[in-house]
């Protein structure tokens, strides 16, 4: 059982046992590892998530696109247009519908990830070396299937 604390006269589950705020500092504890090596490259963490995505999802739309690399609508046409005006990517119209746009990198967004790639499976090594491999693919396996329990089991507001 957590332990429950009282604040504001609420019972509360102990703040080490708040799942957001655990989920926050680990993420945060893993970009304080890449932020240095993007900004090297010119580079923000969400410019870099759209890069890679497209890298692996050629000829993704917009909303594919902002459902894999985890960003709202709004923030991801601030980078497309970004992208875009340092031709890093291409807008295309559907092939098989043409309402739909569609993203892929251009030569200069496919160079730019090929020159990241390596420095970023650095900082990966960095991690896998302070955390543990096999450590670190058990926790990529049950973040996966929490996102999928949860995922599956939460009703859509």
């Amino acid at each position: 059982m957590v332990a429950a604390v009282k604040e504001h006269g609420k019972a509360l589950r102990d703040l080490e046992k708040s799942l957001p705020l655990q989920l926050l500092k680990a993420r945060e504890a893993a970009m304080l590892r890449f932020r240095p090596m993007l900004r090297q490259h010119g580079l923000t963490e969400q410019q870099w998530r759209v890069i890679r995505v497209l890298a692996a999802c050629p000829n993704i739309d917009a909303s594919g696109l902002a459902a894999r690399s985890v960003l709202l609508a709004p923030s991801l046409t601030r980078i497309l247009q970004h992208l875009q005006a340092q031709r890093l990517l291409k807008r295309k119209v559907d092939a098989k519908d043409q309402r739909r746009a569609v993203f892929e990198l251009s030569a200069r967004g496919t160079a730019l990830f090929d020159t990241v790639a390596p420095d970023s499976e650095q900082v990966y090594g960095a991690i896998a070396q302070a955390f543990g491999a096999d450590r670190l693919q058990t926790l990529y396996d049950l973040l996966a299937e929490f996102s999928d329990s949860l995922d599956q089991s939460s009703p859509r507001s």
